[in-house]
């Protein structure tokens, strides 16, 4: 079993998204139960809300008005030429 290699099967890129789901939710109820309070829940939503933008910049406004002509591998590659980009070219 080749675990390098693309998952091309839409079936499984389909159960994949909502396996994603379901765990973001049962972790979310499990940290939320734990200790319940309108703070944390607040807390818990702006922090989720930002990482879901966050990996929109790197996949989506880096690669689509940024320049980057190749997707990227990984959330750490996208990071990697950002970063590399910003220290090469300031003015841009």
């Amino acid at each position: 079993m080749n675990l390098n290699r693309d998952l091309k099967s839409r079936g499984a890129l389909i159960a994949k998204g909502w396996l994603f789901l379901f765990l973001g939710i049962g972790a979310s109820i499990l940290l939320l139960a734990d200790s319940f309070s309108l703070q944390r829940l607040i807390l818990w939503g702006i922090a989720t809300w930002s990482f879901c933008r966050f990996y929109y910049f790197l996949f989506h406004v880096l690669e689509n008005y940024a320049g980057r002509q190749q997707p990227y591998a990984g959330v750490l590659d996208a990071m990697k030429w950002a970063l590399r980009r910003k220290t090469r070219d300031p003015m841009e």
